[in-house]
């Protein structure tokens, strides 16, 4: 017999809301190679993920200046235009979680997210304040996959694990989940998730 599931949690950036740095950064550096370059060799995924465990852009800035100098006004452009970088919401994703956040359901939000743009996508984005709460990685230092962020979550919103599931468009990041003890399902789209959400008894 499978457990019941009481918890649902999301996560948020390619879930709920879009997230892609060439919509800002097409303009700001038009020729396709040289931008894919500057995203391979300096404004790194890495890179970018450290802000989401909390170091602070001026610092993030200031570590690449050093080495690229030349390139000081381009590296400043990826905060200064993050907005660009979130151009809208899937209006499906949202649906489902609202529907389930009307029937009742427990619903919480656990995201590798920089403090501060965390708390400008929320005043874009109001369904961001509907669950119960959020785990955002940059306020506590901790992030996905790393287990220890999914067990902070689960304690501090009084979670149990075998009867959480977790949706995130990363499959490390399920994976991450799963280790922690948690059910979770990998996001490609609305009519996947309402499928595996029914395959744990949760009609959508």
């Amino acid at each position: 017999m499978t457990t019941e599931i009481q918890h649902i949690v999301f996560d948020i950036g390619k879930v709920l809301i879009h997230y892609d740095p060439n919509l800002a950064f097409a303009r700001i550096i038009p020729d396709e190679e040289e931008r894919a370059r500057f995203f391979a060799e300096i404004c790194t995924h890495d890179w970018n993920v450290e802000q989401d465990r909390g170091r602070t852009w001026e610092e993030a800035e200031a570590l690449l200046i050093a080495d690229h100098p030349q390139r000081a006004e381009q590296i400043r452009a990826f905060r200064k235009n993050w907005h660009e970088m979130v151009p809208h919401h899937y209006e499906e994703s949202v649906a489902i979680m609202e529907k389930l956040i009307a029937e009742g359901r427990d619903v919480t939000l656990l995201t590798n997210f920089a403090s501060d743009t965390f708390r400008e996508a929320q005043q874009r984005f109001p369904f961001l304040k509907a669950t119960r709460g959020v785990t955002v990685s940059g306020d506590i230092g901790l992030i996905k996959p790393d287990v220890a962020i999914y067990e902070t979550h689960a304690r501090d919103f009084g979670l149990d694990p075998a009867s959480t599931i977790f949706i995130d468009d990363s499959q490390a990041n399920v994976d991450g989940a799963k280790a922690a003890g948690w059910k979770a399902v990998h996001f490609t789209g609305a009519d996947k998730l309402r499928a595996d959400l029914s395959s744990y008894g949760i009609e959508v």
